[in-house]
């Protein structure tokens, strides 16, 4: 098959024309964000965010691998300039949505090291078609052009499925926007609340009786001497020495208002929904979908790691058949600790099965005669 823009003759022709749309601004509900902004408030500011992205990215690094040849697995396992290689594909691909893995060659036309590009500084350069040509690589003021074409491209274009757009895929990032906003909104809330201590803020009232109010000197200096000797946590519990004419009230907030701490852990689940993770894994309240801890840990590799893992193996090994004749890339499920239990069953019916041959039993265990 044929991939990376790159187009055998007669096919060129039959290709329907692809729009140019790109993904760099996303707008969600009353949140325009750039990809910089919401990274820096969901991966950079937010624990549940952050540690869903982890959890899941660090997981397929961790997936021992089967490769075809030795050294297409070296390049799998090898670190370029510290980057852990597969786990920072898999992060782009949760947050971007895309991942662009340059591959660089050594002298003699072998590859020497991957390196995964950050996705946003990369756009498709796309030809009178609006099939991808190549790509643009742009730090600064500073663009290298990568080409795309096989069998050996410059560089590997992974991307998960957007429905409109025909170039770049769409992470899980926009989809989490509004729930890590709210989170974050709720954190925020509950700092205040510490800062003040631990209380709505009350209100000092003036009485004296005659029907006058305080002179602008006066209620400078009272809240002068209110935010200096009262306010912030640090002052929590001190008592209050009031002068004549004032009084002090006491607010307090509704069961409604009060509710933030629900509010901020519904857009936790959310969060953890938009990356795929098990709430229970994140250690989120409120969660009993899966029975237990191991059902939830099989849960989350069944339903995100192993697919993200295969979309990774499986887009390099295809890229790199110019290199490696026949390339094959796979996670080794046998090798996979959490899905142990799976495989003890699995041997457990095939064991079982008297109406089989060995030799069919050991084809359906994929054992090698």
């Amino acid at each position: 098959m044929k991939i990376f823009g790159w187009k055998s003759a007669g096919r060129a022709e039959a290709r329907p024309a692809l729009s140019r749309s790109g993904t760099a601004l996303i707008t969600l509900g009353d949140w325009p964000r750039s990809y910089e902004a919401m990274v820096r408030e969901a991966y950079c500011d937010n624990a549940v965010a952050q540690r869903a992205v982890r959890m899941v990215s660090e997981s397929v690094a961790a997936a021992p691998v089967t490769a075809s040849e030795p050294a297409l697995a070296r390049l799998i396992a090898e670190r370029s300039g510290g980057q852990p290689l597969t786990e920072t594909i898999a992060a782009h691909l949760l947050l971007h949505g895309n991942a662009y893995v340059q591959v660089l060659v050594d002298g003699a036309g072998g590859i020497a090291e991957l390196f995964a590009l950050r996705p946003e500084r990369v756009s498709v350069e796309a030809d009178a078609g609006g099939w991808p040509a190549a790509y643009r690589y742009r730090v600064g003021d500073r663009v290298t052009r990568l080409t795309a074409d096989a069998p050996r491209p410059e560089v590997i274009h992974l991307k998960t499925f957007h429905p409109s757009d025909d170039h770049y895929g769409l992470g899980c990032l926009g989809a989490a926007a509004g729930a890590v906003a709210i989170h974050n909104a709720a954190t925020r809330w509950a700092k205040a609340l510490l800062d003040n201590a631990a209380r709505p803020s009350g209100a000092l009232v003036y009485d004296p009786g005659d029907g006058s109010s305080l002179s602008a000197d006066q209620f400078k200096r009272l809240r002068e001497e209110m935010e200096a000797g009262f306010a912030g946590a640090g002052n929590a519990g001190r008592p209050m020495l009031l002068e004549g004419g004032l009084k002090w009230q006491a607010l307090s907030l509704s069961p409604a208002d009060m509710d933030f701490a629900g509010t901020k852990a519904a857009a936790a689940r959310e969060i953890a929904l938009a990356f795929g993770v098990p709430p229970m894994l994140l250690g989120l309240p409120g969660d009993n979908t899966y029975a237990n801890y191991k059902e939830a840990n099989r849960a989350l590799w069944r339903l995100a790691v192993l697919p993200l893992a295969q979309t990774i193996l499986g887009g390099i090994a295809e890229a790199l058949g110019g290199w490696f004749a026949g390339a094959a890339l796979a996670v080794d499920l046998d090798s996979v600790p959490a899905l142990s239990e799976d495989r003890e069953r699995l041997w457990a019916r095939v064991s079982a099965a008297d109406f089989l041959t060995p030799d069919e039993k050991r084809a359906m265990l994929g054992i090698d005669r």
